[in-house]
């Protein structure tokens, strides 16, 4: 186990080595899309152990637990903290090519100066040793993100949130990184989900809007809009398992809206006319505020009715959908185009069908705007694997221009999955060094660095404007 993720690990070539330990190793972070709590980076409390740094919010590792057959005891309920920790141990030692794997043990070497490969032999040990690291040394959410080298965080936001903490955290002195607010308005948008008569009146009441018409709806929205710029956002995020677009007259949408408001069931296509008009209305939105749109395509959520009213969203249950997402995609950044007010705009698949779809789609809408305006988003969650970022970074190099990508977020809850840009900017040049070693573009190392250094950090910071 001597070579076990050492400090040439995933880079074996030496162009590899040279561009990671050179260009790419010491590079800051921006974050531009997570799901860190601005809260508790406010409060900054310490964790009390492993366990509560690790398995206390990690879907991954849930997922990953209960296919070895451990109860949701172990996973999200009343196990003791040591109990859960070796029930992941337990598991880990199975997952062979699974991402979770390497990420574990970067973040224990990296955060825990912790070098041992976690199994059921050595979970006690362990466990023992990284809450006395714990206990001796700083693990706040605020030291952990700058121990990262983290200097830009988005947090995803609601739209009814009231961003206090955002706020204070820009007040606050001797943190050395700027957390934004990202605007998230998916519960406005999903008209066909329980709840949705609920939000909007929380929504009216939030905007000091009084809301009648799905007009309303897009009324308030803006004036969100524009208390989020306020308070700095410049990134916005929209989720679909397929991007909306069916055009339908006002008097229309608003009767579907009022169905709704009513209680009354809307069906799938009634839900894309009323979501089309407001993406619309919000593209225009981001474009006049030089906010970014980012557009989450395929995640199929919710799969497991049974756990679902047990924990609730997000706990492990979401998939891949496979949607057919070409046409509706295109139809809905051309209609913001038409008109001039399409935003730079970042498209993320899950499923890797269309890896293709969004490496081509790109070109159809680029303009000086930004270099890249339309971006490939970075591989994230099911496709958050070695051969998912590689795959990605393949077809925008083959179909776009890879040296200007954005590079990796988080996508993450945890503080210590920062390790994840460390694997990445491993793959990420592992990948260019295979082609200069095969003679497939020059070694011209100052040209090399600008790339290298776009990816993992300057691009992301030129592109949103930070």
């Amino acid at each position: 186990m001597e070579n076990f993720l050492d400090e040439n690990f995933l880079l074996d070539t030496p162009t590899a080595r040279k561009l990671f330990h050179n260009y790419a190793k010491n590079m800051p972070i921006c974050d531009y899309h997570c799901h860190l709590s601005p809260e508790e980076i406010y409060l900054n409390k310490p964790f009390e152990n492993i366990s509560d740094l690790w398995l206390s919010g990690d879907h991954y590792k849930w997922r990953a637990m209960r296919s070895c057959g451990v109860d949701e005891e172990h996973c999200t309920s009343t196990a003791s903290p040591r109990e859960k920790f070796v029930s992941f141990a337990n598991t880990l030692q199975y997952c062979i090519g699974n991402p979770l794997y390497h990420w574990a043990h970067i973040e224990l070497q990296r955060y825990f100066d912790i070098y041992t490969p976690l199994s059921a032999k050595t979970a006690q040990n362990i466990y023992d040793r990284a809450n006395k690291a714990m206990s001796g040394g700083d693990f706040k959410p605020q030291s952990l993100i700058e121990k990262s080298n983290v200097k830009f965080v988005c947090t995803t936001d609601d739209p009814i949130d009231d961003l206090k903490y955002h706020k204070l955290l820009a007040l606050q002195d001797g943190f050395d990184c700027r957390v934004l607010p990202s605007f998230r308005p998916d519960k406005a948008m999903n008209i066909n989900l329980d709840g949705f008569s609920d939000y909007i009146n929380t929504l009216a009441e939030v905007s000091e809007t009084e809301i009648n018409s799905f007009s309303d709806v897009i009324t308030a929205l803006l004036k969100r809009a524009d208390y989020f710029d306020s308070v700095g956002c410049k990134v916005s995020d929209q989720a679909f398992e397929r991007p909306p677009y069916s055009p339908a007259d006002d008097n229309e949408v608003d009767k579907i809206f009022q169905k709704a408001m009513n209680g009354e069931a809307v069906n799938e296509e009634e839900a894309d006319k009323y979501k089309t008009k407001i993406l619309l209305a919000l593209g225009e939105k981001y474009s006049e505020l030089g906010w970014t749109m980012e557009i989450h395509i395929g995640a199929m959520r919710n799969n497991n009715t049974l756990m679902f009213n047990k924990l609730g969203a997000d706990t492990g249950f979401d998939s891949v959908g496979d949607c057919e997402v070409a046409k509706p995609l295109s139809r809905i950044l051309d209609a913001l185009n038409s008109k001039d007010k399409l935003p730079k705009t970042i498209l993320f698949n899950l499923n890797d069908k269309d890896n293709v779809v969004l490496a081509t789609m790109l070109g159809n809408f680029q303009s000086a705007q930004a270099q890249s305006k339309i971006q490939f988003g970075p591989a994230w969650w099911f496709l958050d694997t070695m051969d998912g970022m590689t795959n990605q970074m393949k077809y925008l190099a083959n179909l776009g221009v890879l040296g200007k990508f954005v590079g990796m977020e988080t996508d993450s809850r945890s503080f210590t999955s920062y390790g994840r840009h460390e694997y990445f900017r491993r793959i990420m040049c592992s990948l260019i060094g295979s082609w200069i070693e095969k003679g497939m573009y020059p070694n011209d190392e100052e040209v090399l660095e600008e790339i290298v250094k776009g990816i993992s950090y300057n691009n992301a910071i030129e592109y949103f404007g930070f």
